[in-house]
C-alpha cells in the first residue's frame, strides 16, 4: 500500500469540500483506494488529505494527473501543495 499526503491553503474550505466530494468516483477510477482529509485546528482553510493506492505506480500516475490539477485550480487551492509518499514501515 503506497499513501500519498498532500498540504494545502485552500481560499475557502467549504467550497474546496465540495469540489473535493464531487471529485470522489473520478478519484476511485484513478486508483484510489482510500481516503481522509485533516483542517488545522487554528486555521480551518489549512488541509492535509491522504490517498491510498496499491501501487506507487498508480499513486503517481495521480498525483502527475492533468485532470487532478484542474480539480484543484477549481477547488481552490492557493498555492503550491506539500506532497509526499509513504509505505507502511
Amino acid at each position: 500500500m503506497i499513501r500519498r499526503f498532500v498540504r494545502h491553503q485552500v481560499g475557502d474550505y467549504a467550497t474546496w469540500r465540495a469540489v473535493y466530494d464531487g471529485f470522489d468516483s473520478e478519484r476511485r477510477v484513478m486508483g484510489v483506494v482510500g481516503a481522509a482529509v485533516y483542517r488545522g485546528l487554528d486555521d480551518g482553510n489549512d488541509v492535509t488529505v491522504w490517498h491510498d493506492f496499491t501501487t506507487r505506480v498508480a499513486a503517481e500516475a495521480f498525483a502527475g494527473s492533468d485532470r487532478l490539477q484542474a480539480v484543484m485550480h477549481d477547488a481552490g487551492v492557493v498555492g503550491a501543495p506539500t506532497i509526499w509518499f509513504v509505505s507502511e514501515a
